[in-house]
């Protein structure tokens, strides 16, 4: 899959795609990332990406031909049309089942906003989802599409070191959706706190137990709103129920 970013600072992308567990998926191309400039297409000897509102107010908006033309060379470099995901504020939150779906698609054209906003009438013309990751404001795109980036790199075959690594995570489908559970290590003894016995014990169906019932325990302490869904859905069983009843 290949996604092209358009964003004013493509040097903040060299981490992500030289660093980490991810980079195996950038560097074999499973996910392959392009950068644009939209400063490269603007007009003029200024090369202007931004100019002040009209009506007035602080700060500045990206201009929408620049943008318009950024992303008219992307999509002809893809030689073919693709979904243009805008990270904003007022987009659908992002979720695992759609970063799951994501995963396995063709990809996307990433745009990137910066100062105060983009032009409405690139929005309206030119963009066909809206993505946010909850209720504040950063000074950029970047982080949001390099977080996208991850989650979806992260889900790519043989990227992480154990397959069934990316199954336990919190929100998976495999553990109904759940907050994961407390994980521990080496040394058995840190601070005076010990590990939990029944993970010592080499019982692994009572191991199994322990962390589910914490996953449901975490779940409803944190996001009892995901115990809705797992319940709605008919995920929890009268075991997990019990375990939900006695630490209510």
């Amino acid at each position: 899959m290949r996604f092209d970013v358009i964003t004013l600072f493509p040097e903040l992308f060299a981490p992500l795609l030289t660093s980490g567990v991810t980079r195996r998926a950038f560097e074999s191309k499973q996910v392959d990332v392009v950068l644009w400039n939209p400063r490269d297409h603007a007009e003029g000897n200024y090369k202007r990406v931004d100019d002040r509102p009209f009506g007035g107010g602080p700060g500045m908006v990206m201009m929408a031909q620049p943008l318009s033309a950024c992303l008219d060379a992307a999509l002809a470099a893809r030689g073919a049309s693709a979904p243009v995901v805008l990270f904003s504020p007022i987009g659908e939150a992002l979720r695992h089942e759609a970063v799951e779906q994501w995963s396995v698609g063709d990809g996307a054209v990433l745009v990137c906003g910066r100062y105060e906003g983009i032009d409405q009438r690139f929005i309206d013309a030119r963009v066909t989802h809206q993505i946010s990751l909850g209720d504040f404001v950063l000074s950029g795109g970047e982080i949001a599409a390099m977080a996208f980036l991850d989650a979806i790199a992260r889900l790519q075959p043989g990227v992480l070191g154990d397959e069934a690594s990316h199954v336990q995570d919190s929100f998976n489908p495999a553990l109904d959706g759940l907050l994961d559970c407390p994980h521990y290590t080496r040394p058995e003894q840190w601070n005076g706190e010990g590990v939990p016995a029944v993970l010592m014990s080499g019982h692994h169906l009572q191991i199994e137990r322990w962390r589910r019932d914490q996953r449901l325990v975490i779940t409803q302490r944190k996001r009892p709103d995901l115990i809705e869904v797992a319940r709605r859905a008919g995920r929890l069983s009268a075991a997990d129920e019990a375990v939900l009843e006695k630490k209510l």
